[in-house]
């Protein structure tokens, strides 16, 4: 089995960390960590250096648990719940787990949202983690 985690280090990270790991011993899973960035230019080099060390700490974490772990920063010119949603199909992944944030109605129309675009796109069961 497979386990992929939309990943970005911060706050709700450590949950997911957590569930991955009770999902993976109970499932006997592989786990993928993602983060996915729209563009990776010269810029963007600062958000790449912290999106990697967030990847290895998960890495890290993971390991330490005794659970297999692939890390993965993708920057594929896609929009992040798209390019989950892609990826998971690509690697044949069977559960996603991505957290949420709390917005208004009118947030969620003007800017989109990642987890919300993975939840009804994906092919697999999503697990949200608020």
């Amino acid at each position: 089995m497979k386990i992929l985690i939309g990943y970005k280090g911060i706050n709700i990270g450590q949950e997911l960390l957590k569930l991955a790991v009770e999902h993976a011993k109970a499932f006997n899973a592989t786990v993928l960590v993602v983060t996915s960035m729209l563009e990776g230019t010269e810029k963007d080099q600062k958000k790449i250096l912290e999106a990697e060390k967030n990847l290895d700490q998960a890495q890290v974490f993971f390991k330490e648990q005794g659970i297999p772990c692939e890390k993965h920063l993708l920057i594929r010119g896609m929009e992040p719940g798209e390019d989950i949603v892609a990826f998971a199909n690509e690697k044949k992944v069977d559960e996603i787990i991505i957290g949420v944030k709390s917005r208004s109605n009118v947030g969620k129309l003007l800017f989109g949202s990642t987890a919300q675009t993975v939840i009804l796109e994906a092919d697999c069961p999503v697990v949200s983690v608020r």
